[in-house]
């Protein structure tokens, strides 16, 4: 069988396990306080434009979500979020475990707007009864979103102007970020997010580690104590420096976006063969994830050699899938994939 349901299914990027291997007798200070974490944070805010920025490893996702968002709010505030977002439907309810509400909004594509965003606010604050209710306190989207679309400059912008008349922080989990920065119809880039948000983070585990996220913290109060946040949440990993290394490594040379690179090349390249083959695609992405609609009797035979994801039935005769290429996909397991949809 040959997985294309998700991009985390491989282990880590040759260099990375290299240089694991080659440091492994090194003796280092613990929790990321060692030289490699320093070495990887002068390179991240090197891209961002923002030597005032902090930057914290954290293991995973989940992980890095919750926690973020647990210190930023207080304990009557809740987050905003597209009703599809993965703090509100991929997460087992971890951040409404921290006592802080997610406040959905509806989308189609997994994208949330500015005008969302102020109408969501508005309503609390004209509602007469508003301390009954969870406070809006933040913003949280995706980049690339759950669906593989895309949040443009000009759209983060207006979230972003939003998020500053009102007082939001603005948070964006970037656990796909290098696929959006490597898609032909981005126009953002690290220097953008730093300017325009006040966390976001740099996935790693999708994109090329063995496991960690680089949380980006450009907001001063929020930089505040995030460390004693990190302890409390058990985020705080002992041998930090396995972290340190690995985005080290990701930052060297280019690595983090040439590897990115290739997972959505080799995406859009399944994408054309869907289309040609006239399969609609569910979502417009230009990302590593691909979502054509299947004849159903086309799903059976795919799954017979390809591990897909379901997402959803369309109608009585079709399915939603997602097709999913990473760092580590192969040129030849994409062929054999178009291939079997001619």
């Amino acid at each position: 069988m040959i997985y294309f349901n998700c991009d985390y299914t491989e282990g880590a990027h040759p260099e990375i396990m290299r240089r694991l291997n080659d440091t492994n007798f090194e003796q280092t200070v613990g929790y990321g306080e060692d030289e490699y974490c320093e070495s990887a944070r002068r390179r991240i805010l090197a891209l961002c434009g923002n030597e005032r920025a902090q930057v914290h490893f954290l293991v995973g996702g989940t992980q890095a979500n919750f926690t973020v968002i647990s210190a930023a709010l207080r304990a009557h505030q809740g987050v905003i979020a597209a009703v599809s977002g993965h703090i509100a439907v991929h997460e087992t309810g971890a951040v409404e475990a921290t006592g802080h509400k997610v406040i959905t909004l509806p989308s189609a594509d997994g994208k949330i707007t500015a005008a969302q965003v102020r109408a969501c606010y508005d309503a609390h604050w004209n509602d007469a009864t508003h301390e009954h209710m969870a406070q809006p306190a933040m913003v949280y989207i995706s980049n690339p979103t759950e669906n593989g679309t895309l949040y443009g400059k000009a759209e983060l912008s207006a979230i972003s102007a939003v998020c500053r008349e009102c007082g939001l922080k603005l948070f964006v989990d970037g656990a796909r970020m290098g696929y959006g920065l490597a898609s032909p119809k981005n126009d953002l880039t690290l220097a953008d997010y730093a300017a325009l948000c006040d966390v976001f983070y740099i996935g790693g585990t999708k994109v090329g580690a063995l496991f960690g996220e680089a949380v980006v913290i450009c907001d001063a109060e929020l930089q505040r104590d995030f460390r004693y946040h990190i302890k409390q949440r058990g985020g705080m990993l002992a041998k930090g420096r396995l972290l340190g290394l690995q985005f080290d490594t990701l930052f060297t040379d280019h690595l983090y976006f040439e590897i990115s690179r290739h997972a959505v090349d080799l995406a859009l390249r399944l994408r054309a063969a869907f289309e040609k083959k006239g399969w609609p695609l569910l979502y417009d992405s230009w990302t590593n994830q691909q979502f054509p609609i299947l004849p159903d009797e086309v799903y059976e035979r795919l799954k017979e050699r390809f591990v897909l994801s379901f997402w959803e039935k369309t109608d009585e005769k079709h399915t939603a899938v997602r097709v999913c290429t990473s760092w580590a996909t192969t040129e030849e397991n994409v062929k054999r994939l178009i291939e079997a949809i001619e």
